[in-house]
């Protein structure tokens, strides 16, 4: 029997082993969030090594492999350190290591607003409900779509968001068909974003303007001020 099953998970704190208390970081940084419904304000960015997939748009390969191992209270301390109420976990893919959805439940019980950027191919079923969760969906052109787990759309709150990466005007037309097909904008906030380089974000917006749903634009708020300079 795991420990997750044999506890309840207020009890994990005393009872996880030492590989689930600490995990690999590549980074941890202060900055302007720069997507979702947090965008703007000002946010601690925990980015977590390692990833299973290999998006073809990934702007954080430097996250596949590297960090350092640190444990969970050093990660606490660090973020306390910044002084800021909101607290990103980002990746890489965060849920590939065993010890996120501990840190994100120890984030939150410190009295952090918590978000978890997640590629929608793990299970989010032991996320604690108190995290905003945004979660892909992977469009044909990031070679990943087979990775989508679609029983994950079932266990996302309402307060939830997903967040499509368009790289073309054929991605846009599968997208548009997967919103329809869940209910998806009458469920979650469902945001479309730009691949830079790959649809302009005139294209786009017009596109999403075109469908008459009601799924939102964005752009990557950090790339516009600072470009793809890591740790920005």
């Amino acid at each position: 029997m795991t420990v997750e099953s044999a506890h309840p998970p207020e009890a994990l704190e005393s009872v996880a082993p030492k590989s689930v208390r600490s995990l690999r970081i590549t980074e941890i940084f202060r900055s302007l969030q720069g997507e979702s419904d947090h965008i703007g304000w000002p946010t601690v960015f925990v980015r977590l090594t390692g990833c299973p997939l290999r998006c073809v748009y990934c702007d954080t390969a430097y996250a596949f492999t590297g960090g350092e191992r640190m444990e969970r209270e050093a990660i606490l301390s660090r973020v306390a350190e910044l002084k800021t109420r909101h607290v990103c976990v980002t990746g890489g893919e965060p849920l590939a290591q065993p010890g996120c959805v501990e840190l994100l439940r120890a984030l939150v019980d410190a009295g952090h607003v918590v978000s978890l950027e997640t590629s929608g191919a793990l299970d989010i079923a032991r996320v604690d409900p108190r995290v905003h969760i945004v979660m892909d969906l992977k469009t044909p052109s990031s070679g990943e779509v087979e990775r989508n787990r679609w029983a994950n759309l079932d266990l996302l709150k309402p307060q939830d968001e997903i967040k499509v990466v368009i790289g073309s005007r054929a991605d846009f037309d599968w997208a548009v068909a997967r919103v329809r097909e869940h209910d998806l904008a009458n469920r979650f906030a469902v945001l479309f974003s730009p691949v830079f380089g790959g649809v302009t974000p005139t294209e786009l917006a017009d596109w999403v303007l075109e469908t008459g749903l009601e799924i939102r634009f964005q752009m990557q708020l950090h790339k516009l001020i600072w470009g793809d300079e890591p740790g920005r």
